[in-house]
């Protein structure tokens, strides 16, 4: 009987959608992303349970989100240390812990993935929790590269699947891109857009394209830089001066790459290439290849365009 039910439920209308409010949110990965997201969501008033295989790093996202709480207090209430307090604890009391996401997510009305950008790992988590989850939750992944459409084929919900793309720091950047597939439905759209505006955030919609908004146009961009430097067009050092003071960007396009990683620059590159081998903006770069086979990743290792100390 309790098999029937499921799946009668889980064939029902995504109308019932509209009339849930999102309260109970699971975050899988809690690394600084997913520790993020769990914060601002606490910060608002959401039930969060934040999930890791390891519960190491389960304990260092909590450090590190009463680290964030206690410095947004001390700003927000400079003049009320009680209420400051009072923030914080009734911060961490929405925030919970657990290393099994299927022990959890029966109670959730919203799951969001932010986890390594591998597909086939995405793929394989949201189809476990598929299986487990009401009729009425809905997937999320906070990917900035894969396809939403094929992360959410894993599942049978496809009306209720989107991406969710929070920038970092989190609690700092106020942007989200709300992603919907050609089978996502308006109410799961809307659900997700009005989630993000409770959480002080500014979202904006896109469909599922590589890379959405942002990093369709950022990342191309870096790459011309980069093939710019290659072709002798122009030093680093010019480059990275021409944009900051031509354009007023804050950094440099290889500045920036450095920044990002050139590692996770090759990867979203090397996927949008193999999925879109017509279009060149996609291209290998033979510059980027190198310095990742050196393993020069940029700021994080030291070296990559740039040396850092």
């Amino acid at each position: 009987m309790a098999f029937f039910t499921h799946h009668v439920c889980r064939g029902l209308s995504s109308s019932a959608v509209r009339h849930v409010a999102i309260k109970h949110l699971t975050v899988i990965g809690g690394g600084q992303m997913g520790a993020g997201i769990a914060q601002v969501a606490a910060s608002t008033g959401h039930s969060v349970t934040l999930v890791d295989t390891n519960g190491e790093i389960l304990k260092k996202a909590v450090k590190g989100i009463e680290g964030n709480l206690k410095r947004v207090a001390k700003k927000k209430f400079s003049d009320k240390p009680e209420s400051g307090e009072e923030f914080i604890q009734k911060a961490l009391q929405n925030v919970s812990t657990s290393t099994d996401a299927a022990s959890v997510v029966q109670g959730s009305d919203l799951v969001v993935e932010a986890i390594v950008e591998n597909l086939k790992i995405k793929q394989d988590i949201f189809s476990g929790l598929d299986k487990l989850a009401p009729a009425h939750t809905i997937f999320a992944s906070n990917t900035s590269s894969l396809s939403i459409t094929d992360i959410a084929s894993s599942t049978s919900r496809l009306d209720r699947f989107a991406g969710l793309h929070f920038f970092n720091p989190v609690p700092v950047m106020k942007l989200v891109e709300v992603i919907g597939t050609s089978a996502t439905s308006q109410e799961t759209l809307d659900g997700l857009l009005n989630f993000s505006k409770i959480l002080g955030k500014t979202p904006v919609s896109c469909k599922d394209t590589p890379g959405f908004i942002v990093n369709r146009l950022l990342l191309p961009y870096i790459i011309e830089a980069v093939r710019m430097y290659e072709r002798g067009h122009g030093s680093k050092e010019d480059i990275d001066i021409a944009m900051k003071l031509g354009c007023g960007y804050p950094m440099g396009p290889l500045e920036l790459a450095d920044y990002v990683g050139l590692d996770t620059m090759k990867f979203i590159m090397d996927y949008w290439s193999a999925a879109n081998p017509e279009n060149p903006s996609f291209a290998q770069s033979e510059s980027l290849n190198k310095l990742v086979a050196e393993g020069k990743f940029g700021k994080k290792t030291g070296e990559g365009f740039y040396k850092y100390k």
